[in-house]
Formats: C-alpha cells, sequence, structure tokens
C-alpha cells in the first residue's frame, strides 16, 4: 500500500463514478484487516502508529468512495475540475427555479403526504443527476459538466435534509397529540 495512492488505486477499483458498493464494503474490510494495529503489535509503538495511519487513511477514502456525491466530486477533483461548492454557487436559471418551488411546497407542506411527494420528488432528482453524472464522468469524460452536476446534488441532497427534518418534525407533533 502507498500513501500517495488515490482512493480508487488504494481500494483496487477502475477510476469511474460507476461502482459495486458490495464491492467497497468488501475491500474496505480487507484492508482494515491488513491494517488494523493489532496486527503490528509485536513489531512495536512506531509501526503500530503507522497502522494506524493506514487505518485513518482507508477509513476516509472509504467514506469518499462508498458516497455516490462524494465519489463524483471526488472523480472531479481528480480529473482537474474542481467543484469549488464553497465558491461556485452560479446555477442554471431552471435550476433555481426548481429550487424555488421545491421551497414554496416544503413551507406550505400541511400533512406527511405532502412531505412524502415532496420527498419522492427530491429523491428521483438525486437519482437523476446521479445518473447524469456517470454519463459525463465515465461516458463523455466532461468533467466540468459532472463538476456543475455535482454542485447541484449538493444543493438538492441539502434540501432533501430539509424535507426529512420537517417530517421528522411533524411525525413527532402527531405523535405528541
Amino acid at each position: 500500500m502507498n500513501l500517495q495512492s488515490n482512493d480508487f488505486e488504494l481500494f483496487g477499483l477502475a477510476l469511474q463514478f460507476a461502482q459495486d458498493r458490495v464491492a467497497i464494503d468488501a475491500r474496505w474490510k480487507d484492508l482494515q484487516r491488513e491494517a488494523h494495529p493489532d496486527k503490528f503489535a509485536a513489531q512495536g509503538a512506531a509501526a503500530q502508529r503507522v497502522a494506524m495511519q493506514w487505518s485513518v487513511r482507508i477509513n476516509e477514502a472509504y467514506q469518499r468512495l462508498k458516497a455516490p456525491l462524494k465519489r463524483a466530486a471526488y472523480l472531479c477533483e481528480l480529473r482537474g475540475a474542481a467543484v469549488n461548492a464553497e465558491n461556485n454557487t452560479s446555477m442554471p436559471p431552471e435550476f433555481l427555479m426548481q429550487q424555488m418551488d421545491w421551497r414554496e411546497a416544503l413551507d406550505d407542506a400541511n400533512s406527511l403526504e405532502d412531505l412524502d411527494d415532496l420527498g419522492l420528488q427530491v429523491k428521483l432528482a438525486m437519482r437523476d443527476g446521479l445518473s447524469k453524472c456517470e454519463r459525463f464522468l465515465d461516458h463523455q469524460h466532461d468533467y466540468l459538466q459532472a463538476a456543475q452536476q455535482v454542485r447541484a446534488l449538493m444543493f438538492i441532497e441539502r434540501f432533501e435534509r430539509d424535507v426529512q427534518a420537517r417530517l421528522d418534525q411533524m411525525e413527532t407533533v402527531e405523535r405528541g397529540q
């Protein structure tokens, strides 16, 4: 293992968006077994510290690889198309209009059914956006478009959390009555 390897190299995966989650999970377990500090107890404290560094590195890579949106953002970065979500928030007007419509729908939602419907729309948009990421990254090799799609998905993911929080709040109120 090489600390300088990117996450895909570390896990022995093709440098692409489409991945098998089961294979990622299995490889993570294998790598963790190989690098577990207890395996190096007889070699002393220095070897255990190195093993701990490896364990941390493996876990960081796993967190990026297992989550499709993080994986897409990481691939964009590796391909020279930084996502820069903190600094680059420009979005196409139709996307912004959709976000405004969703925000209004969330504010106006008066029932669990309203929130479930909105949540379904958001999940479908997320699935569609991830599909576009795969197309841009793996087929068209258009990393700038992929980075723009990742930024849009970050907005959608944040909104999805807002919908879930409102749903949890509404369910708590209903249970309390």
